[in-house]
């Protein structure tokens, strides 16, 4: 099984801080810059998301030779990359970030001179076992070799086509396509995404077209009545990558069987849960209880197997304050952490599971070794581990005082670990 994501890779910044006072020379807040964070963007980050539900994936891309393209390389270090020549600087898309809120972007880097593709980029393409095209108007879905092979596979295998409004039209025959509502009635002269769908689905013989329609889900219209997809309803205050998160979730589902319709609802329910899951909704809640008065305690680890050990460390967290977030590793940080077996679960169900329990009010998952930077975010008044430590010698003690929390150890409860209980599962035959 292998999915192959072809489209621009982008370099997305966060520059995370706080701000507590307005610029003298002008009605703009200033930034107290605690942290840059990189990550992947455009059909990067589809790429990644992707490899997040375990499906082995390549990125078909185009990559420029400067810094920020080694720092986007290191950003896609859980799928296989293979890469022509892009001829302009790296777009990089920086975003000034507070409180879980954006405050500007500024964007840089890019060429008017089209992408290279090669013969390996074309070989990568036409191994795959499904297909999504992730658009971002660069040039790499509009180069004619490429295209040819695209419309060869979709004869044989899903192609997802995720487009944009400066990139082209899709090659005949994808099993799907997903505009959002914007894109769709510009591309279809139409207002309405029942009518946009119809036309769309006339003018490009897909499969499928799914309209997505952000916090209300997405119509998928296969010929005949249009369905509608609702999505479950959370709190949103920034939405970037959910479409990223809706083309991949649909086309990991495609790869593996799924019919449209199954896999359209798969997507709207991941898309659903990556846009509420982030730090943003979860900030606002934060600076709520800390505007009353309230006590933020935070606690962190993989919780990849919850056991009772887990239960007892966050209920005694959550006693020492008013509001408990749990700092939760990323699929990739516990890969790094613990081994190529791990997680069992992936971060996205580690995070729903987390949520169910009742003491825990918010989960953050972050993607480094440390939480560090995320602590550095959320600046909880009390830092919580259960272990073998004392408050003093615990790694996050030095980031905590930074802003006068504590770090409080609670009892350890031998016997129960994650990594005994797949040691032990192992062993069953």
């Amino acid at each position: 099984m292998n999915l192959v994501v072809v489209g621009d890779a982008l370099l997305d910044k966060d520059i995370l801080g706080s701000v507590s006072r307005v610029c003298p020379d002008g009605p703009a807040p200033v930034l107290d810059m605690v942290t840059e964070r990189p990550r992947a963007g455009g059909a990067g980050l589809a790429a990644v998301l992707a490899a997040s539900d375990g499906v082995p994936t390549t990125l078909v891309t185009a990559l420029s030779d400067d810094e920020d393209a080694a720092v986007l390389r290191s950003c896609l270090s859980e799928v296989r990359v293979v890469a022509g020549r892009s001829f302009g600087a790296t777009v990089v898309k920086t975003r000034l970030r507070a409180q879980g809120h954006s405050l500007a972007r500024f964007d840089r880097g890019g060429s008017e001179r089209p992408p290279e593709v090669t013969d390996e980029m074309i070989d990568a393409v036409r191994a795959a076992d499904a297909v999504l095209v992730s658009d971002y108007g660069r040039g790499i879905a509009a180069d004619p070799r490429l295209r040819r092979v695209l419309s060869q596979l979709a004869r044989r295998v899903p192609v997802v086509w995720d487009p944009h409004p400066r990139g082209p039209d899709p090659v005949p025959g994808v099993r799907l396509y997903t505009p959002n509502l914007a894109e769709a009635e510009s591309l279809a002269g139409v207002s309405g995404a029942r009518a946009a769908a119809a036309v769309l689905l006339g003018r490009f013989r897909p499969h499928g077209v799914a309209v997505t329609l952000g916090d209300e889900g997405a119509l998928l219209h296969l010929g005949g009545s249009p369905v509608a997809v609702p999505a479950r309803r959370v709190p949103v205050v920034d939405p970037c990558g959910g479409g990223d998160r809706f083309a991949a979730s649909a086309a990991t589902n495609l790869v593996r069987g799924k019919a449209l319709d199954v896999a359209v609802a798969a997507a709207v329910a991941a898309a659903t849960e990556f846009v509420s899951a982030g730090a943003a909704p979860d900030a606002l809640a934060i600076e709520a209880v800390r505007a009353r008065g309230g006590r933020i305690v935070a606690t962190g680890g993989c919780f990849d197997i919850l056991h009772t050990g887990h239960v007892r460390t966050l209920r005694a967290a959550r006693q020492l304050g008013d509001f408990l977030v749990v700092c939760l590793n990323s699929d990739a940080s516990v890969h790094r952490l613990k081994g190529a077996s791990r997680p069992v679960n992936n971060q996205r169900d580690r995070a729903e599971m987390l949520r169910s329990i009742g003491c825990v009010d918010a989960v953050v998952v972050f993607d480094g070794d440390t939480p560090r930077d995320v602590l550095r975010e959320l600046r909880p008044q009390v830092w919580v581990k259960g272990g073998d430590y004392s408050a003093e010698t615990l790694p996050e003690s030095a980031v905590v005082r930074e802003w006068g929390g504590e770090c409080v150890v609670v009892p350890y409860h031998a016997g129960r670990s994650t990594t005994r209980l797949v040691a032990l599962l192992s062993n069953v035959e």
